[in-house]
């Protein structure tokens, strides 16, 4: 028997050592130890981690690398951003969408991110973002999985053509749908804005994404109507509530009732850590807040909870590398989840979550699974979010699409070893 690709001596995320992963025609056809088969390309992992690819489940793309355009946000604020936002909006083209999405893409691709949902603003009439990603989800459609949110970024209500423009975008091809409850000029109106799009999301059996309680307000709870109608609606799995943090405000009794309603309605829960404590407690002295959502106690009553980039190099963000580790280390940190177990649940976060929240078909190292995969430079989950583990090899479909040289120092120290791997200086993570 011969294989397209034959992957040895791998470990992965479940803690699994020394296994190999044989693929053929896009597919993984056997996950197992001692795999005696021809391939025309066979990897060694050398006892390395093979992981599924990382997903995004919560993104910019229309923004992003636009860090600058018009000008720079002084003030750091998300008001201030979005302001700046609109003003980029009157100067935005469909060219200079494409252009900068890709680039994006080249580098999500060369981070083992095979997998984004992002949202993009309708607010804008001539829906310039809109047909920028629609090109760009077919010209990468290959390589990453791309979903589109019709995301009325100034308000379904309070802008005067949003709902017109976000009914057109679903029209032309956009996914899901999005909101943004707490930007409406009042609660009511907020909670009014979350009924209307998960009616019209019911009608079209579309899934649900909302930017929700993005506030310090703890009196923002917007997450709260948008469980209920999830479950009015018979929408159960199919609703993301992304950010809310203003859970990070509000008094402990009311979490105690409102979490077992998100997980009763089978909401997942999209926290972005890098932007959420950027972007929070702004307006605090000392005490400070931290931002993000609660995730240690979502995670105990089994709500799907992922982490999202967000933003990278764009009016909200001025950083950022597309790499997830990145946003599971930054998360792990503000939750203070540092447990063993709990870090491996922030990797989780990184990659079954947001799959699961984006119902990705085939995702997973398993026998049928699709045949993508990300070779890391760690030995386990936890090495590879402590290191920001090097993306050894990209795989996409049984292909390697991206190649990274291995992290090496080469030292000049007398009576030291001449080199010096990230990887091998460290007792098991296990």
């Amino acid at each position: 028997m011969s294989f397209d690709l034959l992957v040895k001596n791998a470990n992965l995320p479940d803690g699994r050592t020394s296994v190999d992963i044989a693929c053929r025609n896009g597919r993984i056809e056997a996950v197992e130890t001692g795999i005696a088969a021809d391939a025309q390309t066979i990897i060694d992992a050398d006892g390395k981690l093979v992981s599924p690819p990382f997903v995004d489940s919560h993104f910019h793309m229309d923004a992003t690398l636009s860090l600058g355009l018009p000008r720079m946000n002084q003030s750091g604020t998300l008001l201030e951003g979005i302001a700046l936002w609109g003003e980029l909006k009157e100067i935005l083209t469909v060219d200079a969408v494409i252009e900068r999405a890709l680039n994006y893409c080249d580098l999500a691709v060369s981070q083992g991110l095979l997998a984004i949902r992002t949202h993009v603003d309708v607010c804008d009439d001539r829906l310039t973002g809109v047909k920028g990603l629609l090109e760009v989800r077919d010209k990468v459609k290959d390589y990453i999985d791309l979903q589109l949110v019709a995301f009325p970024q100034d308000g379904l209500y309070r802008s005067p053509n949003a709902e017109a423009n976000l009914l057109k975008a679903l029209d032309m091809g956009v996914d899901i749908v999005g909101g943004i409850p707490h930007f409406e000029r009042t609660m009511d109106d907020g909670a009014r804005s979350v009924r209307r799009l998960c009616e019209v999301a019911a009608e079209r059996g579309l899934m649900v994404d909302m930017h929700c309680d993005e506030t310090d307000d703890p009196m923002s709870r917007h997450i709260e109507t948008l469980a209920y109608e999830t479950q009015r609606l018979g929408l159960e799995g199919r609703v993301a509530g992304s950010h809310l943090t203003s859970m990070h405000s509000m008094d402990n009794y009311y979490v105690s009732k409102l979490l077992p309603l998100i997980a009763e309605a089978e909401v997942h829960a999209i926290a972005n850590p890098l932007i959420n404590i950027t972007l929070q407690g702004r307006h605090d002295t000392y005490p400070k807040r931290r931002g993000q959502t609660r995730v240690p106690e979502m995670r105990s009553y089994g709500i799907n909870v992922a982490f999202g980039h967000d933003c990278v190099m764009d009016p909200w963000y001025s950083m950022g590398s597309g790499d997830m580790l990145e946003v599971a280390s930054m998360g792990l940190h503000v939750a203070q989840m540092t447990s063993r177990e709990a870090i491996r649940y922030c990797f989780d976060c990184v990659t079954s979550h947001p799959a699961n929240a984006m119902g990705l078909e085939g995702y997973g190292i398993a026998k049928d699974c699709k045949a993508d995969f990300v070779l890391l430079q760690a030995r386990d989950a936890i090495e590879a979010i402590r290191l920001k583990a090097t993306r050894l090899k990209v795989v996409k479909g049984g292909k390697v699409i991206s190649t990274t040289p291995a992290r090496q120092s080469q030292l000049t120290l007398k009576g030291r070893p001449d080199i010096v791997d990230p990887a091998s200086y460290a007792p098991s993570e296990n």
